[in-house]
């Protein structure tokens, strides 16, 4: 598997475009990269549309990673222990060997989940 093309639906290929993304101090992505700034494949050109970016901001959801333009590409949900969504794949750089770090942090809310009790 190439990790820097993909297949599009007409059966082409097209390069995935790194991109540097910055993320919020003390975000669940923060903690999970130890970093506030990564870089991650952008697999397609989808985004939040900028006009609906002031509802986002006044909801739930909190834009965590922007890219060097502002583009929204991490957001998360703080009342869950994790709610973390992205525009890139972790899933697919991620190895047994070297786990992606969304990954790993993911599988340990899950586990500490399991262990805690419920009502």
């Amino acid at each position: 598997m190439n990790l820097g093309v993909r297949r599009s639906r007409r059966g082409r290929y097209s390069k995935l475009s790194n991109q540097r993304i910055k993320i919020t101090r003390g975000s669940c992505a923060h903690r999970a990269y130890g970093r506030k700034e990564v870089t991650e494949p952008l697999p397609c050109n989808y985004g939040l549309n900028p006009q609906f970016r002031d509802r986002v901001d006044r909801g739930q959801l909190e834009i965590t990673g922007v890219d060097l333009e502002g583009g929204a590409r991490i957001v998360e949900l703080s009342d869950p222990p994790f709610y973390v969504a992205t525009l890139f794949l972790p899933q697919i750089s991620s190895r047994p060997e070297r786990p992606h770090p969304l990954m790993v942090a993911y599988l340990r809310a899950a586990l500490a989940f399991h262990a805690s009790p419920r009502k």
